[in-house]
């Protein structure tokens, strides 16, 4: 008996001392520079947001935020990479709607979003719009969905992209208004917006503070807000929402990520470090000028980004399955 109660103590003070390190570690993190993983390229949205946050992670962590972008398949090669990396909290993800997106467009991913993965928290949401060619006839949304309706109609609508969010926004609308559409791809936004202005096709969903500048100048009109509230550029316009189609009321978030096993004190950390970047007055007013917004303060936590996460896998999953979409 005493030799079972002495093995016993034995494993137990092993156990106890293995933790040791890891607690330690935990406390005294970051020690260096973190790296946080870009999916996309430098020039797009993601990387400016990256860029924004920067500094102001790096200052409230105490080391450097060091950006290294990792593009390719729609954002989901960078995830992978993350997803592999060490769960010490030296390397962070940003992503965004592509990470949900992915779980269903692509058939040979190594990795699942949700287990492979613990969410940080929220960064920031950004509006898109509605917008048509400026030839249409209907200048608002109940006339348009009759115009749409029209015998023998098949509106034309532009993407950025099999797969891009624009893409599955614009499959989500047809669906929802009962429409039918065709979705035109291009590469990028700014290929299909300059068809748009043209008159070649008929409707996108374009950002909402790169769409303003050209519906002001008569070259787009515009129908409706894809956003939790109004844009602050188009006032007067309503959101999908408001006009009774509230499954549109759809905001372009992005998130930060760790891989799945960070301790959950380094995780605590990065959150807090989050929160004091978006608190940032100089944060804040960037966001702004670019059409950005917050998360309201009870959507900070690492819960709720992982439960946005887990709610937009199952909408856009839903969608791509249905309409038959596949990015392979």
């Amino acid at each position: 008996m005493r030799l079972r109660r002495r093995r016993f103590l034995q494993l137990a003070g092993g156990a106890a001392l293995a933790a040791v390190p890891r607690i330690a570690s935990a406390q005294a993190y970051p020690v260096r520079p973190v790296t946080m993983i870009c999916p996309f390229p430098p020039g797009g949205a993601t990387d400016a947001i990256s860029r924004i946050i920067q500094d102001a992670l790096g200052k409230a962590l105490g080391q450097p935020i060091v950006v290294e972008n990792v593009g390719g398949a729609g954002g989901m090669i960078a995830a992978a990479r993350a997803a592999r990396a060490a769960n010490d909290g030296y390397t962070i993800l940003i992503h965004q709607i592509a990470l949900a997106a992915g779980m269903t467009l692509y058939s040979n991913l190594t990795f699942d979003a949700q287990k492979d993965f613990v969410t940080i928290g929220l960064v920031n949401t950004a509006a898109s719009m509605l917008v048509g060619r400026p030839t249409l006839p209907p200048n608002d949304l109940k006339e348009l969905i009759a115009w749409a309706k029209e015998p023998g109609r098949v509106v034309q609508m532009g993407h950025a992209g099999v797969g891009s969010y624009s893409h599955l926004v614009g499959v989500l609308i047809a669906q929802e208004l009962g429409l039918k559409a065709t979705q035109i791809p291009y590469r990028g936004a700014g290929p299909a917006t300059v068809d748009l202005m043209a008159g070649q096709v008929d409707l996108e969903s374009l950002a909402a503070v790169a769409g303003i500048a050209h519906v002001n100048a008569g070259k787009l009109k515009a129908y409706a807000i894809l956003g939790r509230k109004r844009f602050a550029g188009a006032p007067n316009l309503p959101t999908m929402g408001e006009l009774g189609y509230g499954k549109l009321d759809l905001d372009f978030w992005h998130m930060l990520l760790a891989p799945a096993g960070t301790p959950r004190p380094i995780v605590d950390r990065l959150n807090a470090a989050l929160r004091a970047t978006l608190a940032d007055a100089k944060v804040q007013k960037t966001f702004a000028e670019n059409g950005m917004d917050l998360f309201p303060a009870g959507q900070e936590t690492p819960e709720a980004a992982s439960a946005l996460l887990k709610d937009a896998i199952k909408l856009w999953g839903d969608v791509i399955r249905s309409n038959h979409i596949t990015g392979d």
